[in-house]
Protein backbone atom coordinates (compact mmCIF):
# COMPACT_ATOMS: atom_id res chain seq x y z
CA UNK A 1 0.00 0.00 0.00
CA UNK A 2 1.80 3.52 -1.15
CA UNK A 3 0.41 5.19 2.27
CA UNK A 4 0.04 3.18 5.57
CA UNK A 5 -1.16 3.87 9.12
CA UNK A 6 0.67 1.21 11.48
CA UNK A 7 0.63 1.17 15.45
CA UNK A 8 4.05 -0.18 16.25
CA UNK A 9 7.35 0.73 17.23
CA UNK A 10 8.90 3.22 14.55
CA UNK A 11 12.53 0.86 15.71
CA UNK A 12 11.67 -1.92 14.41
CA UNK A 13 9.69 -1.34 10.94
CA UNK A 14 12.14 -3.36 8.14
CA UNK A 15 11.83 -0.29 5.65
CA UNK A 16 14.24 1.33 3.28
CA UNK A 17 14.10 3.96 5.39
CA UNK A 18 13.13 5.55 8.88
CA UNK A 19 12.91 9.05 9.38
CA UNK A 20 14.25 10.38 12.85
CA UNK A 21 12.02 13.57 14.55
CA UNK A 22 15.58 14.74 15.68
CA UNK A 23 17.06 18.61 17.58
CA UNK A 24 18.89 20.51 15.51
CA UNK A 25 22.31 18.79 17.04
CA UNK A 26 21.50 15.78 15.40
CA UNK A 27 23.38 13.82 18.60
CA UNK A 28 20.51 12.20 20.12
CA UNK A 29 17.51 13.25 22.81
CA UNK A 30 14.76 12.07 23.82
CA UNK A 31 11.52 9.88 22.55
CA UNK A 32 11.67 8.90 19.11
CA UNK A 33 15.15 10.25 18.81
CA UNK A 34 16.26 8.51 21.65
CA UNK A 35 15.13 5.16 20.90
CA UNK A 36 16.67 5.72 17.30
CA UNK A 37 19.65 6.16 18.69
CA UNK A 38 19.70 3.35 20.98
CA UNK A 39 18.50 1.08 18.59
CA UNK A 40 21.11 1.78 15.83
CA UNK A 41 24.35 1.97 18.47
CA UNK A 42 27.09 4.11 18.87
CA UNK A 43 27.80 4.20 15.16
CA UNK A 44 24.72 6.30 13.89
CA UNK A 45 25.73 9.15 16.73
CA UNK A 46 29.62 9.06 15.23
CA UNK A 47 28.19 9.38 11.55
CA UNK A 48 25.69 12.34 12.86
CA UNK A 49 28.85 13.91 14.67
CA UNK A 50 29.90 14.54 10.58
CA UNK A 51 27.19 16.29 9.48
CA UNK A 52 27.16 19.55 11.35
CA UNK A 53 23.64 19.42 12.54
CA UNK A 54 20.64 20.17 10.67
CA UNK A 55 17.76 23.18 10.34
CA UNK A 56 14.50 22.95 11.15
CA UNK A 57 12.43 21.96 8.08
CA UNK A 58 15.71 20.39 6.70
CA UNK A 59 16.77 16.59 6.61
CA UNK A 60 19.81 14.85 6.41
CA UNK A 61 20.40 10.77 5.86
CA UNK A 62 22.75 8.34 7.23
CA UNK A 63 22.82 4.67 7.79
CA UNK A 64 21.11 2.61 9.82
CA UNK A 65 23.25 0.37 11.31
CA UNK A 66 21.81 -1.66 13.85
CA UNK A 67 18.47 -0.69 12.66
CA UNK A 68 16.42 -3.10 10.74
CA UNK A 69 16.08 -0.22 7.99
CA UNK A 70 19.10 0.94 6.01
CA UNK A 71 18.98 4.17 6.32
CA UNK A 72 17.53 6.97 8.67
CA UNK A 73 16.98 10.32 7.70
CA UNK A 74 16.94 13.31 10.08
CA UNK A 75 15.19 15.82 10.21
CA UNK A 76 13.60 18.77 12.75
CA UNK A 77 10.52 19.73 13.31
CA UNK A 78 9.37 22.90 14.87
CA UNK A 79 8.43 23.78 18.62
CA UNK A 80 4.99 25.08 18.50
CA UNK A 81 4.18 28.32 19.24
CA UNK A 82 0.72 28.74 19.06
CA UNK A 83 0.70 28.60 15.01
CA UNK A 84 1.71 31.84 14.25
CA UNK A 85 5.76 31.24 13.97
CA UNK A 86 5.79 29.57 10.72
CA UNK A 87 5.02 26.07 12.33
CA UNK A 88 2.76 24.36 9.94
CA UNK A 89 5.59 25.42 6.53
CA UNK A 90 8.07 24.13 8.48
CA UNK A 91 6.80 20.88 9.71
CA UNK A 92 5.47 20.69 5.89
CA UNK A 93 9.00 21.27 5.08
CA UNK A 94 10.41 18.38 7.02
CA UNK A 95 7.77 15.31 4.85
CA UNK A 96 9.35 16.89 2.11
CA UNK A 97 12.62 17.40 2.23
CA UNK A 98 12.22 13.73 3.75
CA UNK A 99 10.59 12.40 1.02
CA UNK A 100 12.98 14.17 -1.41
CA UNK A 101 15.80 12.48 -0.15
CA UNK A 102 14.22 9.34 -0.06
CA UNK A 103 13.70 9.78 -3.64
CA UNK A 104 17.74 11.02 -4.65
CA UNK A 105 18.63 7.92 -2.95
CA UNK A 106 16.05 5.63 -4.87
CA UNK A 107 14.17 3.90 -1.74
CA UNK A 108 11.45 2.05 -2.41
CA UNK A 109 9.80 2.80 1.40
CA UNK A 110 10.25 4.85 4.04
CA UNK A 111 8.26 5.10 7.86
CA UNK A 112 7.63 8.29 9.77
CA UNK A 113 6.57 8.81 12.86
CA UNK A 114 4.15 11.85 13.43
CA UNK A 115 6.92 15.04 13.74
CA UNK A 116 7.16 17.40 16.18
CA UNK A 117 3.53 16.06 17.34
CA UNK A 118 5.48 14.90 21.29
CA UNK A 119 7.80 17.13 23.51
CA UNK A 120 7.97 19.58 20.71
CA UNK A 121 4.16 20.05 21.73
CA UNK A 122 2.41 20.50 17.91
CA UNK A 123 -1.32 19.66 18.31
CA UNK A 124 -1.47 16.36 16.74
CA UNK A 125 -4.78 16.63 14.51
CA UNK A 126 -2.43 19.51 13.18
CA UNK A 127 0.25 17.19 13.05
CA UNK A 128 -2.14 14.58 11.53
CA UNK A 129 -3.43 16.68 8.84
CA UNK A 130 -0.12 18.10 7.82
CA UNK A 131 1.23 14.49 7.25
CA UNK A 132 -1.35 13.17 5.48
CA UNK A 133 -1.50 15.94 2.93
CA UNK A 134 1.92 16.49 2.68
CA UNK A 135 2.64 12.35 1.78
CA UNK A 136 -1.06 12.08 -0.08
CA UNK A 137 0.94 14.69 -2.57
CA UNK A 138 3.85 13.21 -2.73
CA UNK A 139 2.92 9.60 -3.77
CA UNK A 140 0.22 11.32 -6.35
CA UNK A 141 3.21 11.72 -8.42
CA UNK A 142 5.74 9.04 -6.73
CA UNK A 143 5.74 5.71 -6.48
CA UNK A 144 6.90 4.68 -3.13
CA UNK A 145 5.57 3.17 -0.56
CA UNK A 146 5.42 4.87 3.07
CA UNK A 147 4.62 3.86 6.83
CA UNK A 148 3.30 6.88 9.22
CA UNK A 149 4.01 5.10 12.68
CA UNK A 150 1.73 6.22 15.20
CA UNK A 151 3.30 4.35 18.88
CA UNK A 152 -0.54 4.76 20.51
CA UNK A 153 -3.97 5.24 20.16
CA UNK A 154 -3.62 8.51 22.02
CA UNK A 155 -0.41 9.84 19.87
CA UNK A 156 -3.39 9.86 16.63
CA UNK A 157 -6.05 12.24 16.99
CA UNK A 158 -8.53 13.64 14.53
CA UNK A 159 -10.22 16.82 14.70
CA UNK A 160 -12.81 17.55 17.29
CA UNK A 161 -15.13 18.72 14.76
CA UNK A 162 -14.55 15.61 12.12
CA UNK A 163 -14.77 13.20 14.72
CA UNK A 164 -17.74 14.09 16.09
CA UNK A 165 -19.29 14.37 13.20
CA UNK A 166 -18.45 11.26 12.08
CA UNK A 167 -19.60 9.64 15.02
CA UNK A 168 -23.18 11.38 15.21
CA UNK A 169 -23.58 10.13 11.43
CA UNK A 170 -22.63 6.61 12.45
CA UNK A 171 -25.00 6.98 15.37
CA UNK A 172 -27.88 7.94 13.13
CA UNK A 173 -27.37 5.30 10.43
CA UNK A 174 -26.07 2.20 12.61
CA UNK A 175 -28.34 -0.24 12.60
CA UNK A 176 -27.30 -3.27 15.66
CA UNK A 177 -27.73 -6.57 13.86
CA UNK A 178 -25.30 -9.58 12.28
CA UNK A 179 -23.00 -7.25 10.43
CA UNK A 180 -22.59 -8.68 7.24
CA UNK A 181 -19.34 -10.11 6.79
CA UNK A 182 -17.07 -7.49 4.36
CA UNK A 183 -14.86 -10.72 3.20
CA UNK A 184 -18.22 -12.79 1.87
CA UNK A 185 -19.19 -13.06 -1.40
CA UNK A 186 -22.71 -12.24 -2.47
CA UNK A 187 -24.92 -13.86 -5.08
CA UNK A 188 -25.40 -10.99 -7.44
CA UNK A 189 -29.20 -11.85 -8.20
CA UNK A 190 -29.91 -11.88 -4.46
CA UNK A 191 -27.50 -8.03 -4.12
CA UNK A 192 -29.69 -6.69 -7.79
CA UNK A 193 -33.10 -5.91 -6.30
CA UNK A 194 -31.85 -4.42 -3.56
CA UNK A 195 -29.21 -2.14 -4.70
CA UNK A 196 -29.44 -1.60 -8.21
CA UNK A 197 -33.14 -1.30 -9.01
CA UNK A 198 -34.38 0.99 -6.63
CA UNK A 199 -34.97 3.82 -9.08
CA UNK A 200 -36.01 2.45 -12.29
CA UNK A 201 -36.18 5.82 -13.97
CA UNK A 202 -34.88 9.30 -13.59
CA UNK A 203 -37.25 11.85 -12.73
CA UNK A 204 -36.86 15.81 -13.97
CA UNK A 205 -35.71 16.07 -10.28
CA UNK A 206 -33.25 13.79 -10.37
CA UNK A 207 -31.81 14.28 -13.74
CA UNK A 208 -31.20 17.59 -12.76
CA UNK A 209 -29.31 17.06 -10.07
CA UNK A 210 -25.56 16.91 -9.38
CA UNK A 211 -23.69 13.73 -10.83
CA UNK A 212 -22.61 12.99 -7.35
CA UNK A 213 -26.45 12.67 -6.02
CA UNK A 214 -27.86 11.58 -9.74
CA UNK A 215 -29.50 7.98 -9.46
CA UNK A 216 -28.28 5.56 -12.09
CA UNK A 217 -31.54 4.26 -14.79
CA UNK A 218 -32.79 0.90 -15.19
CA UNK A 219 -31.44 0.82 -18.81
CA UNK A 220 -27.83 1.93 -17.20
CA UNK A 221 -28.01 -1.08 -14.71
CA UNK A 222 -28.88 -3.72 -17.47
CA UNK A 223 -26.59 -2.34 -20.05
CA UNK A 224 -23.95 -3.75 -18.21
CA UNK A 225 -24.88 -6.24 -16.22
CA UNK A 226 -22.40 -9.04 -17.82
CA UNK A 227 -19.57 -6.89 -17.01
CA UNK A 228 -17.25 -8.82 -14.52
CA UNK A 229 -15.42 -5.95 -11.72
CA UNK A 230 -12.06 -5.74 -14.41
CA UNK A 231 -14.33 -4.95 -17.28
CA UNK A 232 -16.41 -2.69 -15.32
CA UNK A 233 -13.46 -0.34 -13.12
CA UNK A 234 -11.46 0.07 -16.93
CA UNK A 235 -14.83 1.34 -18.13
CA UNK A 236 -15.12 3.33 -16.11
CA UNK A 237 -11.46 4.77 -16.12
CA UNK A 238 -12.10 5.20 -20.06
CA UNK A 239 -15.47 7.30 -19.27
CA UNK A 240 -13.93 9.34 -16.62
CA UNK A 241 -10.75 10.65 -19.11
CA UNK A 242 -8.46 8.75 -16.14
CA UNK A 243 -4.90 7.32 -16.69
CA UNK A 244 -4.43 4.10 -15.01
CA UNK A 245 -1.76 5.72 -13.25
CA UNK A 246 -3.55 8.46 -11.98
CA UNK A 247 -6.68 5.80 -10.79
CA UNK A 248 -4.62 3.89 -8.94
CA UNK A 249 -2.43 5.96 -7.10
CA UNK A 250 -5.87 7.96 -6.25
CA UNK A 251 -6.95 4.87 -5.06
CA UNK A 252 -3.67 3.95 -2.29
CA UNK A 253 -2.89 0.93 -4.76
CA UNK A 254 0.13 -0.70 -5.44
CA UNK A 255 1.14 -0.60 -9.45
CA UNK A 256 1.62 -4.34 -9.57
CA UNK A 257 -1.59 -5.23 -8.16
CA UNK A 258 -3.44 -2.90 -10.36
CA UNK A 259 -1.61 -4.67 -13.17
CA UNK A 260 -3.27 -7.68 -11.97
CA UNK A 261 -6.46 -6.32 -12.01
CA UNK A 262 -6.01 -5.10 -15.57
CA UNK A 263 -5.03 -8.25 -17.05
CA UNK A 264 -7.18 -10.77 -15.46
CA UNK A 265 -10.63 -10.07 -16.38
CA UNK A 266 -12.35 -12.17 -13.19
CA UNK A 267 -9.98 -10.75 -10.92
CA UNK A 268 -12.18 -10.66 -7.33
CA UNK A 269 -10.58 -7.75 -5.25
CA UNK A 270 -11.39 -7.26 -1.47
CA UNK A 271 -13.85 -5.01 -0.56
CA UNK A 272 -11.73 -2.30 1.01
CA UNK A 273 -9.98 -2.66 -2.57
CA UNK A 274 -13.17 -2.32 -4.20
CA UNK A 275 -14.31 1.03 -2.71
CA UNK A 276 -10.62 2.31 -2.48
CA UNK A 277 -11.14 2.09 -6.65
CA UNK A 278 -14.61 3.81 -6.05
CA UNK A 279 -13.05 7.10 -4.20
CA UNK A 280 -10.55 7.58 -6.90
CA UNK A 281 -13.07 7.52 -9.45
CA UNK A 282 -15.42 9.42 -7.48
CA UNK A 283 -17.93 7.55 -8.34
CA UNK A 284 -21.56 8.48 -6.22
CA UNK A 285 -22.66 6.41 -3.65
CA UNK A 286 -25.39 4.21 -6.31
CA UNK A 287 -22.29 3.89 -8.71
CA UNK A 288 -20.21 2.83 -5.59
CA UNK A 289 -22.72 -0.12 -4.95
CA UNK A 290 -22.77 -0.76 -8.68
CA UNK A 291 -19.11 -1.67 -8.84
CA UNK A 292 -19.13 -3.32 -5.37
CA UNK A 293 -21.63 -5.99 -6.91
CA UNK A 294 -19.04 -6.93 -9.35
CA UNK A 295 -16.70 -8.11 -6.97
CA UNK A 296 -19.71 -9.56 -4.60
CA UNK A 297 -20.27 -6.95 -2.08
CA UNK A 298 -22.80 -4.37 -0.48
CA UNK A 299 -22.85 -1.84 1.76
CA UNK A 300 -24.62 -2.18 5.07
CA UNK A 301 -25.99 0.17 7.75
CA UNK A 302 -24.45 -2.47 10.49
CA UNK A 303 -20.96 -2.17 8.98
CA UNK A 304 -19.50 0.75 10.75
CA UNK A 305 -16.95 0.51 7.85
CA UNK A 306 -19.28 1.06 5.82
CA UNK A 307 -21.10 3.76 7.26
CA UNK A 308 -17.96 5.45 7.36
CA UNK A 309 -17.36 5.21 3.38
CA UNK A 310 -20.93 6.53 3.04
CA UNK A 311 -20.35 9.39 4.86
CA UNK A 312 -17.34 10.73 3.52
CA UNK A 313 -19.40 10.11 -0.43
CA UNK A 314 -22.29 11.88 0.88
CA UNK A 315 -19.64 14.68 2.21
CA UNK A 316 -17.96 14.57 -1.57
CA UNK A 317 -14.57 13.94 -0.11
CA UNK A 318 -12.47 11.86 -1.74
CA UNK A 319 -9.38 12.02 -0.77
CA UNK A 320 -8.70 8.87 0.29
CA UNK A 321 -5.58 9.37 2.70
CA UNK A 322 -8.15 11.52 4.46
CA UNK A 323 -10.60 8.56 4.44
CA UNK A 324 -8.07 6.30 5.42
CA UNK A 325 -7.26 8.99 8.51
CA UNK A 326 -11.12 8.65 9.94
CA UNK A 327 -11.32 4.91 9.06
CA UNK A 328 -7.66 4.34 11.41
CA UNK A 329 -8.78 6.59 14.37
CA UNK A 330 -12.47 4.29 14.26
CA UNK A 331 -10.17 1.38 14.28
CA UNK A 332 -11.85 -0.25 10.76
CA UNK A 333 -9.93 -1.34 7.63
CA UNK A 334 -7.97 1.00 5.62
CA UNK A 335 -8.71 0.58 1.18
CA UNK A 336 -6.29 0.01 -0.63
CA UNK A 337 -4.35 -2.71 -0.85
Amino acid sequence: MPLEIIRNDITKVHADAIVNAANTSLLGGGGVDGAIHRAAGSELLDECRTLGGCDIGQAKITKGYKLPAKFVIHTVGPVWHGGNDNEEKLLADCYKHSLALAKKHRLESIAFPLISSGAFGYPKDRALKTAISVIGDFLLSNDMTVYLMVFDKAAFTLSEKLFSSITQYIDDKYIEEHPIDRNNRFEERHILKEYCLEEPMLSPMEASAPASKRKRSLDDVVKHMDETFSQMLLRLIDEKGMTDAETYKKANIDRKLFSKIRNDINYKPSKPTAIAFAIALRLNLDETKDLLLKAGFALSHSSKFDIIIQYFLDEGNYNIFEINEALFAFDQNLLGV
